[in-house]
């Protein structure tokens, strides 16, 4: 299953990833999101999206691995895959039928949220 990551670009940006090449995504406390990266698997495709000012899908990632023993703080290793072509904005999102019963739209606030797999080319621009 595809997930999409939220990150405030000030704190931790694609661009920050795209230097660091992997990173541990960690730090999530909302229990919905913290169930989100407990379920992830190695391999799986991942959206990272902006929010603060600029909400948009601005890149994709790969799972690496999953540490979940730390039921609370499950620690998940992620890879770069590529900028997004063209950032789809939120205001995109939710004009697309695709995303009507997304927590996306319906549960702004959640930072880990599970997407279809037309979800994830919608916002992967395949």
């Amino acid at each position: 299953m595809p997930y999409l990551l939220k990150t405030e670009p000030t704190v931790y940006s694609f661009t920050d990833l795209q230097r660091d090449h992997t990173t541990i995504w960690d730090g999530v406390t909302n229990p919905a999101a913290v169930k989100n990266l407990r379920g992830m698997k190695p391999d799986e495709q991942l959206i990272i999206y902006h929010t603060g000012d600029e909400k948009s899908a601005v890149g994709t990632a790969t799972v690496v691995s999953v540490d979940a023993s730390d039921a609370k703080n499950p620690q998940v290793k992620i890879k770069v895959g590529q900028p997004a072509a063209k950032p789809v904005t939120l205001a995109e999102v939710k004009a697309n039928k695709l995303f009507a019963d997304s927590p996306l739209v319906r549960q702004g606030r959640l930072s880990v949220v599970p997407l279809t797999v037309t979800q994830y080319k919608f916002l992967a621009g395949r």
